[in-house]
């Protein structure tokens, strides 16, 4: 392959293809479908449970897992070559391990860790004639892109979301992994700002505004939001401030007696919040489909009067720009990149993250007024239309890999 463009980009994340992250897969074929070969990596598998339908099989069936490939010989005669092969550069990419360790045993344990598996995928990356490595979700696998960039002279880029690592940044070393990249996609301002105040100035200039975006063809949706169904998609975790909402759903059932609050999604809180319904006697009222496809969950956002998402911290999340794409209104916490996405009054209420009083009359004012329900729904597609739509974005994002990449 003489010509630089013709070869493949490695695109790295901690667990792919997971069904919490499907903008990501969604990035990889938009991409592809521009013409860049993009060869698919993971630090680890995902469990089958985020194998929700044909398409993630196929995505997890070619992607090249480090930890799996990290048997003992194949991980000793990796970092042999890739010593062998340039000596300096090794020694290199371990004094980085070593040096952005952030203190302590434990963690100096893990650097070597990540030290480890990126000597693996530099060799899988050598092999394949990678010409850049991209990677999403800047901590630990972006250590791993970080130290397999070093050892292999490969440049490499990433994808900065938040919120989680802006409470650590310097655990994370997001300073040096600003400083060392090509490149870096910041999916707000928000997010970039934050980029800002944990790097220096000289690299600004390396922090691109890319959203993430979505096929607004998957979620055209004409009919009007008339009922009382909620939808609420995501990761069953602290985070997402559902007990929060559950409260407001208690506290609306008297005003709305058919109002059904559809909970899409799994993880860590899913008992808790069980029982939580259990104990407020709203059995009736809630009901637990765990991970969803893509398509189940375009389908489930037809059927929704309103989408609800009230999180403690946020990027900019896709699950909203789904449901603005189909056309509902959406309530949601003021937080982060959210008022980026959701204009207040417009397509949508913004509501203070933690005030069950407010979610609940927010709530209300959409569900109580279907003509100004529907009218926020086709606010929200054409704000997705016009700044979210994932065929642009993804041009956006290709122009920056094809020069990093050359």
């Amino acid at each position: 392959m003489n010509n630089i463009k013709t070869k493949p980009i490695a695109y790295l994340t901690g667990e792919y293809p997971r069904a919490t992250d499907t903008f990501i897969q969604r990035e990889v074929a938009a991409l592809r479908a521009l013409g860049l070969p993009v060869l698919t990596c993971s630090v680890r598998r995902t469990g089958p449970e985020h194998l929700v339908c044909e398409e993630q099989k196929s995505e997890a069936a070619a992607t090249f897992y480090v930890l799996s490939a990290a048997r003992p010989l194949r991980l000793l005669l990796s970092h042999l070559s890739s010593f062998l092969i340039h000596p300096t550069r090794y020694l290199s990419a371990l004094w980085l391990a070593i040096k952005t360790s952030p203190g302590g045993i434990r963690s100096f344990l893990f650097q070597l860790f990540y030290f480890a598996e990126a000597g693996v995928l530099s060799t899988y990356m050598r092999k394949n004639e990678v010409r850049h490595l991209h990677n999403h979700i800047a901590k630990s696998s972006c250590t791993v892109a970080m130290l397999a960039s070093e050892m292999s002279g490969i440049p490499y880029s990433f994808t900065l979301h938040g919120p989680d690592i802006f409470f650590e940044p310097e655990h994370w070393r997001l300073d040096e992994k600003i400083a060392r990249a090509r490149f870096v996609v910041c999916i707000s301002h928000f997010c970039r700002s934050q980029a800002m105040v944990f790097s220096h100035p000289r690299y600004w200039h390396k922090l691109h505004i890319v959203h993430c975006g979505v096929y607004l063809d998957r979620y055209a949706n004409t009919e009007n939001p008339m009922g009382h169904n909620l939808l609420f998609v995501g990761r069953l975790a602290p985070v997402k401030g559902l007990p929060i909402l559950l409260r407001a759903l208690g506290a609306l059932v008297d005003s709305f007696p058919n109002i059904h609050l559809s909970i899409i999604g799994d993880g860590p809180s899913r008992v808790a919040l069980e029982r939580q319904v259990q104990s407020a006697k709203l059995e009736k009222h809630v009901s637990f489909a765990g991970y969803k496809s893509q398509n189940e969950v375009a389908k489930a956002l037809v059927k929704a009067d309103l989408f609800v998402l009230p999180s403690f911290a946020e990027g900019v999340p896709v699950v909203l720009m789904e449901a603005m794409a189909a056309s509902r209104p959406v309530v949601a916490s003021r937080i982060a990149g959210i008022p980026e996405l959701v204009t207040h009054g417009s397509s949508g209420l913004l509501v203070p993250p933690g005030d069950p009083d407010a979610l609940t009359c927010a709530i209300a004012k959409v569900i109580g007024n279907p003509s100004r329900a529907t009218a926020m729904g086709i606010s929200g597609r054409a704000q997705v239309e016009t700044a979210f739509n994932l065929k642009t974005e993804a041009k956006r994002l290709k122009t920056l890999l094809d020069e990093a990449g050359q």
